[in-house]
């Protein structure tokens, strides 16, 4: 097993290892910008879907939504470069939150960011195989399939593998995609130059007059679109993940990513309206953009893989997101402390595997369809940015050092704008998805305080008190062993017992009087040295009989006595041995750790062959 395990993610690395693992820019683009950038492959094509129902004509709506999408992009970059300089340390929201604001909103952000991590693996998932299935529709009926093994087979394991091998791997398909989606907007705007067909048809300008309908249509595709906007805030929380100086490169590489996304997202709407695209069962716009672009030629399946392979990849940025993030929370209690441990490759395993069973509960459930998924996407993530964006706000008026006014009014002006957004989302997807989101945030807090509160209990329960001496009770130690039979793993735990104590009782529960005699017999012949009681058990319950016995000691013994229960138990030399034998021995020792004042020991013997 151990080899196998190192097979897959490789040899344990050295605690000093860990500045190998820190990412350059160029590698940190791959890493944390795969998921906005990734998302050209379905934002501007959900702006798209919701305004062209069937009943409505609103196809015009479209380029004002993406010009107030692009611009509100503009603010959280500038606002996000800002949290990765006050928070070095990474955590993003959740940091700012926790200085400026307290407990109630850092866990706000938290549960916000948790959930929108988790619907970026199974957004990203999702819509990857979308893009293959337009190319090749044959695999419709694999879909949920292949969505679990990438999810499971490739990108948790290859995380588990390790920052720098993960960034490896992903840097050719990320730069790749980039590289496909530069050239179709290069190629789409040169026809539009060189042609003599409009920029935009009419058929692409044509709207109704706003009314509360159509506007409900608007502020929908508003809020689908803004799905290409998450993961912008994954550079802030992953800032100790750069190579030095590590808070100005995050910054850099922030603003690079904005830029290409910005253009991006523009360049793929701009075509889309120009092209007057139209939704297709089972075929991506991406797809049909660049059909009608390059036709079915190398360019095309070009952008189809290296979409399908980004869009697959896009789930890193949450894997790089949320396991530091699970750490913070672990540190600070409100997490399983397990979360806070990096693993033999120096990243944080648990939290990676955590995340990677949630999100494969999110496609189970919603069947890997990416329009229900996204319904369900962004109101989280807009929530952790108004929250992060009004802490620094605060951050800076408490400061108040040179320049503050300017870097206040901007985290101002991003604060106003994303939380318009949230309403929006929340009033605009609550039909569809959002108000599932409201119930967990509340709930995942609930579950955040609970955690805290039970580390808080241990630690009040555990704290040893100054004066607490450590002298002897005087008190006896009745040693009480179970034994199956006479064997070698009885006799060795027996000398085990002498070494503990003088009170020594093996007990024997018999399910029939003839096995009884002769257990009794063996014994008698064997002389251990160690009085054998025999139970007798016409129900063939093992454990009944020896709990009633264990009880009567406790009725029996001192008030400064102890009674130790030695469970003898043989381990086998290979795994699938032990499937092979009954679990009385671990089913024994798991239900008796829970009687007070009672010490469960376990003897083990080990097989050699």
């Amino acid at each position: 097993m151990a080899n196998f395990k190192r097979i897959l993610i490789g040899k344990p690395l050295h605690n000093e290892e860990m500045i190998r693992e820190k990412l350059p820019k160029w590698k940190a683009m791959s890493i944390f910008s795969s998921d906005p950038l990734s998302s050209i492959g379905y934002g501007p094509e959900q702006i798209v879907l919701i305004l062209t129902v069937p009943w409505a004509i609103t196809y015009g709506f479209a380029w004002y939504v993406a010009v107030a999408i692009v611009a509100l992009m503009g603010i959280v970059t500038l606002s996000y470069a800002q949290v990765a300089k006050v928070n070095p340390g990474g955590g993003g929201s959740y940091s700012v939150a926790k200085k400026n604001f307290g407990e109630l909103a850092a866990l706000t952000a938290a549960a916000s960011l948790f959930i929108d991590y988790t619907l970026t693996v199974a957004v990203s998932i999702s819509s990857g195989t979308d893009a293959i299935v337009s190319a090749f529709p044959t695999m419709t009926d694999h879909r949920m399939s292949l969505n679990l093994f990438v999810l499971f087979g490739v990108l948790m394991l290859i995380n588990l593998r390790g920052v720098r091998e993960s960034s490896n791997t992903f840097v050719f398909p990320t730069y790749a995609f980039v590289f496909g989606i530069l050239a179709l907007v290069a190629s789409g705007v040169f026809h539009i130059i060189s042609g003599d067909t409009l920029v935009i048809p009419q058929a692409s300008l044509e709207k109704q007059p706003l009314n509360w309908t159509v506007l409900y249509l608007v502020l929908r595709a508003f809020a689908s679109g803004c799905s290409s906007m998450t993961g912008i805030e994954a550079i802030s929380n992953g800032v100790p993940m750069f190579k030095p100086p590590e808070v100005k490169n995050a910054q850099l590489t922030t603003y690079w990513m904005s830029s290409l996304l910005v253009v991006m997202f523009a360049g793929i709407t701009l075509l889309i309206m120009h092209n007057h695209l139209l939704p297709v069962e089972n075929v991506t716009m991406l797809s049909q953009l660049a059909e009608a672009t390059f036709g079915r030629s190398f360019m095309y399946y070009y952008i189809q893989f290296a979409t399908m392979l980004v869009l697959y990849l896009a789930a890193n940025t949450a894997y790089n997101g949320l396991p530091p993030l699970l750490s913070l929370l672990a540190r600070d209690k409100y997490m399983p402390r397990y979360l806070a441990a990096r693993g033999d490759r120096l990243t944080f395993n648990n939290g990676i595997i955590l995340l990677s069973v949630i999100a494969a509960v999110f496609i189970v459930l919603y069947h890997g369809n990416t329009e229900h998924l996204i319904s369900l996407y962004a109101l989280g993530v807009f929530l952790s940015f108004t929250i992060s964006q009004a802490g620094m706000v605060v951050h800076w008026h408490r400061e108040k050092d040179s320049g503050w006014v300017l870097r206040a009014f901007l985290n101002s002006l991003g604060a106003i704008v994303t939380g318009i957004v949230v309403l929006i989302i929340m009033v605009a997807k609550f039909l569809y998805g959002a108000w599932l989101i409201l119930i967990a945030i509340p709930l995942l807090i609930y579950i955040f305080r609970l955690i805290n509160s039970h580390y808080e209990d241990m630690r009040l329960q555990l704290a040893l008190p100054p004066d607490d001496l450590i002298t002897p009770s005087g008190g006896r130690n009745i040693v009480i062993v179970p034994v199956a039979g006479v064997t070698r793993v009885v006799a060795s735990t027996l000398k085990y017992a002498k070494e503990l104590s003088e009170q020594i009782v093996a007990v024997f529960v018999a399910t029939d009087k003839e096995t009884a005699k002769k257990v009794e017999e063996k014994w008698k012949n064997w002389n251990p040295g160690v009085r054998l009681i025999v139970l007798y058990s016409p129900h063939r319950s093992i454990l009944g009989p020896l709990f009633k016995f264990i009880e009567k000691v406790e009725s029996k013994k001192g008030p400064n006595d102890y009674i130790t229960i030695l469970v003898p138990e043989f381990e086998t030399k290979k795994w699938w041995h032990r499937l092979l034998h009954n679990q009385t021995g671990l089913l024994l020792r798991n239900l008796l750790v829970f009687r007070r004042n009672i010490v469960v020991t376990v003897v083990p013997y080990q097989l050699e062959k």
